[in-house]
């Protein structure tokens, strides 16, 4: 087996599809399932198993992810120590962000990272900043962009790159939620009448709960989104109102269609950094990452 049918499985073991899962290695289906099959030959047993309708991982596949995993890592580790000449520093690296940070806050960690290292291969991934931590845990990416959590879980390190402050918003449009709202702004009962649109998970999310429970009521849920540019989109819409971050509604092409309610009783202000395992900060590449962050970040301090 070679590095690139381990990284093919990983992306098929992450999708569980071989369309998306092709895509992901720019590769095509027909491919990638040759591929998936030379390893499983080498290997002996299935991986997985495939009908017309699903793919799912065997439980021997669900032990190879790990192996896969650690082989990819410990390679990697090796070539980064193999390289004595730090400015001709070459390599790879996986971050994962929001569509927000990347043009907040990675644009100019690239930037910088870039043009002193030109012989590193970048790869950028997109969702939802709820599952930041996770996904650096499970492996999927060395580094990620996360809202600092009260309390970081073992074994992970973190490293700041700004700060931002949570806004509740409400539509402007005409609509019976704005009506409401003109009508008891000024009223304290006002929150517990409101319907909500809540992250699945995260800091916002337990920031929404902790303001809820401060007042002694249960929100109405009246959707979960994943994704906070998608929060703000429904806000514009009239179906609720919501807890954002203010950099997402500065990138928000429906910042127009929202407005800003004032906040007494909640501590708005958030940190936002780079997380990464411990381990994975061996890795040549991904410590110049970190340092380029940190450095970044300095600048901003003492120009500030």
């Amino acid at each position: 087996m070679n590095h690139k049918q381990l990284k093919y499985f990983l992306a098929l073991a992450e999708t569980l599809h071989f369309g998306r899962a092709s895509n992901l290695c720019f590769i095509s289906a027909p491919t990638l399932s040759r591929q998936i099959k030379q390893l499983e030959e080498e290997v002996g047993v299935p991986l997985f198993l495939r009908d017309n309708r699903s793919v799912s991982l065997t439980v021997q596949g669900k032990a190879f992810v790990e192996y896969a995993n650690a082989t990819l890592n410990h390679w990697r580790l090796f070539k980064g120590q193999c390289q004595v000449d730090q400015q001709a520093l070459f390599g790879e690296a996986s971050l994962y962000c929001s569509v927000t940070a990347s043009y907040s806050y990675i644009y100019k960690l690239f930037a910088a990272f870039r043009k002193r290292y030109p012989g590193v291969e970048l790869n950028l991934s997109t969702g939802d900043p709820a599952h930041s931590i996770s996904t650096v845990l499970a492996d999927k990416s060395d580094l990620a962009v996360a809202v600092k959590p009260s309390e970081l879980p073992i074994g992970l390190s973190y490293t700041k790159l700004g700060e931002a402050k949570l806004l509740m918003l409400a539509p402007t449009m005409e609509c019976p939620l704005t009506e409401e709202i003109n009508n008891n702004l000024q009223n304290d009962n006002l929150w517990q009448s409101l319907e909500y649109i809540v992250p699945e998970q995260g800091v916002l999310k337990e920031k929404l709960d902790n303001f809820c429970s401060q007042r002694k009521f249960k929100p109405k849920v009246y959707a979960h989104v994943s994704g906070h540019e998608a929060i703000v989109a429904l806000v514009s819409l009239g179906f609720g109102v919501a807890l954002v971050p203010d950099v997402v509604l500065s990138q928000s092409p429906f910042k127009q269609q929202v407005r800003v309610l004032p906040l007494s009783g909640l501590n708005t202000d958030i940190e936002i950094g780079l997380v990464a395992k411990n381990t994975r900060l061996k890795d040549p590449v991904n410590k110049a990452i970190w340092q380029t962050a940190q450095e970044i970040f300095n600048e901003m301090l003492e120009n500030s």
